[in-house]
């Protein structure tokens, strides 16, 4: 995909790929909850869980990464995007596959998602980027 990893939805460039995270003034806590998503399983990954993770209390996580201009599920839909870029980038795999990998329970709303990050609906991406 050639679209940025951490593009916001409206359309600024919030946060870099994780490679280039050393680069941004991000609070300790929104680094640690990018690494602990980027390295966990996306399927079972929640905020209470990641907050407890982190001993604090989903309030002080909420708080947190609203002082850095953010929140869980915008971290989280990055995080998505980032590790279904990875993917589709070895192989191509059916929606329905990627969708449950990344922690979707409806697999409309991933498609919904690779719209959002890529203009692109998921068979039009293929067309255009496998063949």
């Amino acid at each position: 995909m050639e679209h940025s990893f951490l593009s916001h939805p409206r359309g600024d460039d919030t946060l870099p790929p994780p490679e280039k995270l050393g680069y941004l003034a991000l609070s300790r806590t929104t680094d640690r909850v990018l690494q602990i998503l980027l390295g966990g399983d996306l399927a079972r990954l929640r905020a209470d869980s990641v907050a407890e993770s982190l001993g604090m209390s989903s309030t002080t996580l909420r708080r947190r990464l609203r002082a850095d201009h953010t929140c869980y599920q915008f971290l989280l839909d990055r995080a998505r995007q980032y590790r279904c870029e990875q993917v589709l980038r070895i192989m191509w795999r059916p929606g329905k596959c990627l969708a449950e990998e990344l922690g979707y329970l409806e697999v409309n709303s991933f498609y919904r998602a690779f719209r959002r990050w890529t203009g692109l609906s998921y068979s039009e991406y293929k067309v255009r980027y496998t063949l």
